[in-house]
């Protein structure tokens, strides 16, 4: 199932990609937005950089009128602002991080207003405090996966001479 984090924003506001990376840069976090993103004009997967390690999120620009059918159903979450950038991303806690940053840079240096999946709004404090949690887990995620090879296993760096092991099908016989 896809989430869906909403940054609204005055479409007058929308940064450049060098002032919203800039903004990013300034929140303290390692993270890079496509050098090639173009706000506005660009949608759909969007390759970033979290620590140097490439993953990337979603990204939708959208006039709030577009966003929903009857806009003044969420006018009080808008807070008066005509577009949205929407942010989405599956299971993975890397592209949530994404999300996450780049929603907060634009919440603090461009009077966006965040809201995960229509709830009530995130203040900046609320959304350092997920990446608090986030950010672990997607180093985890990124982290290159070593093979379990159990405890009996001999390491391919071994100097040791691997036992002749029996082909599988032969166990049968």
């Amino acid at each position: 199932m896809a989430n869906e984090q909403y940054v609204f924003i005055s479409e007058k506001a929308i940064p450049s990609r060098q002032e919203w990376q800039e903004s990013i840069d300034a929140l303290g976090y390692d993270f890079q937005l496509d050098s090639e993103l173009k706000p506005k004009e660009d949608s759909g997967y969007s390759p970033c950089k979290l620590e140097g390690k490439e993953t990337g999120v979603e990204i939708y620009y959208q006039a709030v009128a577009e966003l929903v059918d009857d806009p003044s159903e969420i006018e009080e979450l808008t807070k008066g602002r005509d577009y949205c950038i929407s942010f989405r991303w599956g299971g993975s806690m890397a592209e949530c991080t994404c999300a996450i940053i780049a929603s907060a840079a634009l919440l603090k240096n461009f009077d966006g207003v965040v809201s995960y999946e229509f709830e009530a709004p995130s203040d900046l404090e609320a959304l350092i405090k997920d990446l608090d949690f986030t950010i672990p887990e997607a180093r985890k995620e990124l982290s290159p996966k070593k093979p379990n090879l159990g405890k009996n296993a001999v390491s391919s760096s071994s100097s040791e001479p691997k036992p002749k092991s029996r082909l599988w099908w032969k166990f049968w016989k």
